[in-house]
């Protein structure tokens, strides 16, 4: 894969975590698991429709948060300790994707490497943080609730001439696109269930399609671009 890049100026890649460096979607299948083995079937619907509650309120996944929540409604819980247990100790190394990490470390040869990613202020970051991801892009790290709403932020915080954005979300990519234009190279990792949904053959093509985030071990720039 080789992205337009400048010849004379900086390139930045800014990188998406959730089923981009991370399985997301099994946390989830594992949070579900023990969610229902924890408080039964209906309590753990109950569950999922205050997350989607929160989702929708705030604009990002709350568990902590719709944890919180679903608490008031059910004080005398003991066993929700387990689950909030289950998410704080939770081994996020482990479902790292197969060379996440060496594509970043690939990446770096070429500009500096950033996490880019939405989430609440207390999970997002301990996940990013026990998964290893925050030493591996060396404490560049940036979580918005919307980010596709800070791309200003994002330029003051790393000004670069052009930016490579990797991301599963066909929707970010297509938005972030229509603000930078030819700045951008966008990146379309086909891991997990945003991906594969089918609205995404609606969106404008991406630069780039790549079916693991391994396969960045593929970039290098054109000739003279770095």
């Amino acid at each position: 894969m080789t992205a337009r890049t400048s010849a004379s100026g900086r390139t930045v890649f800014l990188v998406d975590v959730d089923n981009t460096l991370l399985d997301n979607d099994r946390i989830v299948a594992d949070l579900h698991d023990t969610i229902t083995r924890e408080v039964g079937a209906a309590h753990a619907e109950r569950y999922w429709s205050i997350f989607e509650a929160c989702r929708h309120e705030l604009g990002y996944a709350d568990y902590l948060g719709a944890l919180q929540r679903f608490r008031a409604e059910d004080p005398y819980e003991l066993k929700l300790a387990a689950i909030s247990s289950f998410l704080l100790n939770y081994p996020f190394r482990e479902r790292l994707y197969p060379g996440a990490i060496d594509a970043v470390r690939h990446l770096e040869q070429w500009g500096p490497t950033v996490i880019l990613t939405d989430g609440d202020v207390v999970f997002q970051p301990l996940k990013i943080e026990r998964a290893g991801l925050a030493e591996a892009f060396g404490g560049r790290v940036l979580i918005y609730v919307h980010k596709e709403k800070e791309l200003a932020e994002v330029e003051r915080r790393f000004p670069a001439d052009r930016y490579v954005l990797v991301d599963d979300k066909i929707r970010i990519l297509t938005q972030v696109k229509a603000v930078w234009g030819d700045r951008v190279t966008t990146v379309f990792p086909r891991q997990g269930h945003y991906a594969m949904d089918p609205d995404v053959s609606t969106y404008p093509k991406p630069d780039f399609s790549i079916e693991h985030i391994a396969d960045l071990l593929a970039y290098t720039p054109p000739p003279g671009a770095a």
